[in-house]
């Protein structure tokens, strides 16, 4: 069992692992710290963390794991404030969205990057933010990505593997620069595309979300995400997604060409394919 560990950013993912971490029995000890005593007070009244605080010093102090769940764009600030109190026996890991930013920051931070730093990023989450949506299951069934550094040492990776796999997820390896692609094209863009969509309906037409059903529903639901945790994603893995948001371009430029051309094969054929693949990823 882990002594102490320290959830920096008690959002939605730090505190459903926090939540998960204690369901498990994995910590005898899960302290909570951020900016806000208010809210981190909630957290420990609602059972989330054990004990909080807004002073790195004392979060940081005697911990065994520190993980790291605030927005990306954060971790430069986060990584400096924690940095005199870590130990070389304190392994640190993250949930972040990006991890080839991460890289770049550590080692501007750091200078060589620490060997028990370890990047990871749970496939997971919800529409809503912060600790009222906190779910200890969130992560059952759920893919978590490990981005193993050249000089990570293999206890450390494995202490982060098993505890991802103690709260029910299933891990997997993969580089860096593999994961901002990947996430950039399955989670990145269709966050764009959600926030765009429902920018096009405000311009057009205030008032149609009205008459909106389900299938409206369920295509923006995602535009729900928290404004600043995707303002930094997109700063942060920007050219996976432009390059992106450009073959979408194709895809969607290529379907109004179909249309306009009154091209009914083309058009049956297009979703047909693309019924097919999601009809075959639900298997």
């Amino acid at each position: 069992m882990i002594e102490k560990v320290c959830i920096i950013g008690i959002g939605l993912i730090g505190s459903s692992l926090a939540k998960a971490l204690k369901n498990t029995g994995q910590a005898k000890s899960i302290c909570g710290y951020g900016r806000d005593a208010v809210r981190l007070e909630k957290a420990k009244e609602l059972n989330i963390i054990d004990e909080c605080s807004t002073e790195p010093k004392e979060a940081i102090i005697n911990s065994d794991i520190v993980i790291i769940a605030t927005p990306v764009g954060s971790y430069e600030e986060v990584l400096r404030g924690i940095k005199p109190y870590l130990k070389n026996t304190t392994l640190v890991t993250d949930v972040g969205s990006t991890k080839r930013s991460v890289i770049d920051v550590a080692k501007k931070v750091f200078g060589d990057l620490p060997n028990n730093f370890i990047l990871a990023h749970p496939i997971a989450g919800k529409e809503k933010s912060g600790f009222e949506a906190c779910d200890g299951e969130l992560f059952v069934n759920k893919k978590v990505i490990i981005t193993p550094l050249e000089n990570n040492d293999d206890e450390s990776i494995s202490r982060v593997q098993n505890m991802w796999e103690k709260v029910g997820s299933e891990v997997d390896f993969m580089t860096p620069e593999s994961h901002d692609k990947l996430l950039g094209m399955t989670s990145h863009l269709p966050h764009m595309l959600a926030f765009s969509l429902m920018n096009y309906l405000i311009s057009q037409n205030p008032s149609a979300s009205i008459y909106a059903a389900g299938g409206f529903k369920d295509f923006s639901r995602i535009a729900s995400g928290d404004a600043v945790m995707w303002r930094d994603i997109c700063l942060n893995n920007k050219d996976e997604i432009i390059a992106h948001i450009k073959g979408y371009q194709k895809s969607l430029s290529a379907l109004s060409e179909a249309i306009d051309n009154d091209d009914m094969e083309q058009l049956e054929s297009m979703f047909s394919n693309a019924k097919a693949t999601r009809d075959s990823w639900l298997d």
